[in-house]
């Protein structure tokens, strides 16, 4: 029976709505311009060489700032980095919607990276400390789902306008609406106090934090491109290892004020959890990179009609991402996080049967049970490494896994493509790419089946089935 201090007041909601609102800007920015790279080539007379920076950019920039964006946040009050991170995230995208020149445009979206990079932690930190503790689990259904929803309508919505009013909407479209989350967000959600008061900055790990999280992504980006035997790619790499193994001897000694304290370290449930994402990562970004390469170049898809071929896989996603909260508060994370790897498996394993031959009513199946896993792994998994940290660190913890998210997504890329582009063909790449996936799906189940959650708890597992509930009351 849900108690009264668990039922949520009007406040509640619509603070968690500005928080779903707010979510939804960044990650439809994610995938709303991929169908609008052909006409931004067009507009600045450029190649896809490098117009799709205006996508690899702002994710790189955002990869490599999250963790910085949610220590900031769980320092000076998450409500306020907020603002800061809508505010960065607003104007540069007006200014981006007006760039005279694909290099101003490219300098907007890398600025729009470190606003979204700022935002993306402290609405985790400020909708986690909005419920009470036994909703944690609807905390992160909400985040997930609003992003599932914004990366599954961002190619529809980007087509739409660059196929009517042109590609600039995709940017000036963010202004109106990140004002509204905003005022919303300062009406409704009271302002937080820092959660940590150590007010030091730890400025030398933030550098040796962005040096190797950014030679990493780009050496990853890099060498699908050019090629992994590439002195600049093997040089990347290396300033990368040695930048990364410089940052954990800078957190040793940087005690309290380190950027990622040492609690945040030793925590074996958020490590198991923030492992598992890694792995899991490289399937959901090989999915969303070349089941709608297949739609395209095998299946003759249009651009658009590519980008809403995905939709029983986001579709799928979003609206499990919105029930794996009830879910995660009947099951636990255990249970949760282990269920979803394996439908991301079985997922996996559906898909990977693809052939030169493959329909795509073929690819539905595959695609609806890997939107169920992705919806409820990911939320799940979320929740479970916020909630193994003290509550102070909870917009940082949210960052370090978005971090190992982004990180498993370009390492992912990176096995895939080279599969793929070994292969004779692209659909047999696909089958043996997506079946190199599903064992990686595995490998992650059986993490989270080990070490997420504790033990196993047979009771609350009993109790999920109303049935036997009430047959033992």
């Amino acid at each position: 029976m849900t108690s009264t201090e668990d039922r949520l007041d009007k406040t509640t909601i619509l603070g968690m709505f500005a928080m779903g609102v707010a979510v939804l800007v960044v990650a439809n920015d994610f995938t709303a311009l991929s169908v609008a790279l052909p006409a931004i080539d067009r507009a600045f007379n450029t190649t896809v060489n490098t117009s799709q920076w205006v996508i690899n950019g702002y994710a790189m920039v955002f990869g490599v700032f999250i963790v910085t964006g949610g220590r900031l946040a769980d320092m000076f009050g998450r409500r306020r980095i907020f603002f800061i991170g809508c505010a960065i995230f607003a104007f540069f995208s007006v200014l981006g919607g007006l760039a005279p020149n694909v290099w101003m445009l490219l300098a907007c979206r890398f600025l729009m990276g470190i606003g979204g990079a700022l935002m993306w932690p402290a609405i985790l930190g400020l909708t986690f400390s909005l419920l009470p503790k036994s909703k944690a689990g609807l905390a992160g259904g909400l985040i997930l789902g609003a992003a599932g929803f914004g990366n599954a309508v961002g190619p529809l919505l980007g087509g739409l306008l660059t196929d009517t009013i042109g590609w600039r909407w995709i940017f000036f479209i963010n202004l109106p609406v990140a004002v509204a989350g905003v005022l919303v967000t300062y009406f409704v959600v009271p302002a937080d106090s820092a959660q940590d008061d150590r007010k030091e900055i730890d400025y030398l790990g933030m550098a040796v934090l962005t040096i190797g999280l950014f030679s990493l992504l780009l050496a990853l980006d890099l060498g699908t491109r050019v090629g992994w035997t590439k002195a600049l790619v093997i040089g990347l790499f290396i300033m990368a290892g040695i930048a990364l193994a410089k940052f954990a001897f800078v957190e040793r000694r940087a005690g309290d004020r380190a950027l990622v304290p040492d609690d945040v370290m030793r925590s074996r449930g958020f490590a198991a959890a923030s492992l598992a994402t890694l792995l899991m990562s490289a399937i959901f970004f090989a999915a969303l990179l070349y089941l709608p390469q297949f739609m395209s170049n095998v299946l003759k898809f249009s651009a658009v009609g590519s980008g809403a071929g995905l939709l029983p896989m986001m579709g799928t996603f979003a609206v499990t991402s919105f029930i794996a909260g009830r879910l995660y508060a009947r099951l636990g994370a255990k249970v949760s996080v282990t269920s979803g790897a394996l439908f991301l498996a079985a997922g996996m394993f559906l898909l990977s049967r693809i052939t030169s031959t493959t329909t795509y009513d073929e690819l539905i199946p595959g695609m609806v049970v890997l939107g169920i896993g992705v919806g409820l792994f990911y939320s799940s998994v979320t929740t479970a490494a916020i909630t193994s940290l003290d509550p102070a660190r909870a917009s940082l913890g949210g960052a370090i896994v978005y971090m190992f998210q982004i990180a498993g997504g370009s390492i992912g890329l990176g096995l895939n493509t080279a599969i793929v582009v070994g292969a004779p063909s692209l659909a047999e790449g696909i089958h043996w790419a997506f079946l190199v996936d599903a064992i990686l799906a595995v490998v992650g189940a059986a993490i989270a089946l080990l070490f997420i959650g504790g033990v196993l708890d047979r009771e609350r597992l009993a109790a999920a089935w109303p049935h036997r509930h009430r047959a033992h009351a």
